[in-house]
């Protein structure tokens, strides 16, 4: 009889447990949330909200060829309920959008950065500042000579304390065979009155040469006059010598 009263116990268990962990549901995976894609002829998109009720909608657009298309800046005041774009011609295509106030007028200033390619990967601005629901294009400097030399793309861009920070890695020389030298060229863009001012931060390879080379030049001076002196001395020992035995 207790055998029989055992048995059933741990049968009655085994049931109990095998009823619980049937009752346990899996573990939910986790949900990763994708990023819309965008349908033709879109190609990017971002929106920037620089107040409430003001946000800055950036796109690009077009079929055919990826080295051109169009970009618009499509500004919402929902506030005012006031709907304005702002179009244009793009050369490559857009890699981000930057808002910032550089002349601290209380303007926001949209800067799209575009990369182009022909013989090297370029960076291009696009920038415009905006008065309301008034869109005013502000020129973006190029590189000039000395601010080239070496470059070859890879930009970075990055705002920081209301400038716009440039940097890229400099290369041997500007063709197809350049080699990175190491050193980077780091830009900063300022504003005043709509108008863009550019100075260079960094000293880098290119602008100046080891200092180890630069103290052996200037030791040389040195060595030519410690010779000069002694061929002297010596041509003035012997001429004496010469005055004695006359």
């Amino acid at each position: 009889m207790l055998k029989g009263k055992y048995f059933f116990v741990a049968a009655a268990c085994l049931v109990i447990a095998a009823c619980s962990s049937n009752d346990k549901k899996p573990a939910a995976a986790a949900v990763v949330p994708v990023k819309p894609l965008l349908m033709a002829p879109f190609r990017f998109h971002k929106a920037i909200e620089v107040a409430p009720g003001q946000t800055f909608d950036v796109v690009s657009w077009g079929r055919g060829s990826t080295d051109a298309g169009a970009y618009a800046i499509m500004h919402s005041d929902s506030a005012g309920i006031k709907y304005t774009t702002t179009p244009g011609d793009l050369d490559g295509a857009i890699t981000d959008v930057y808002n910032a106030d550089m002349d601290n007028d209380g303007n926001p200033e949209i800067l799209i950065q575009a990369k182009a390619k022909d013989t090297v990967s370029y960076a291009r601005i696009y920038a415009f500042e905006f008065n309301g629901n008034d869109a005013n294009k502000l020129d973006f400097p190029k590189l000039s000579s000395s601010q080239r030399k070496g470059y070859r793309g890879d930009d970075n861009f990055y705002i920081k304390e209301g400038k716009l920070i440039r940097e890229f890695p400099i290369y041997s020389s500007n063709d197809s065979l350049a080699k990175p030298t190491g050193a980077k060229r780091q830009l900063e863009y300022s504003l005043r009155s709509n108008n863009f001012s550019v100075k260079q931060l960094s000293q880098d390879s290119t602008d100046a040469k080891p200092a180890a080379v630069q103290e052996s030049k200037m030791a040389e001076p040195e060595k030519k006059q410690s010779t000069s002196r002694s061929s002297k001395k010596k041509k003035s020992e012997s001429h004496k010598r010469r005055r004695r035995r006359g």
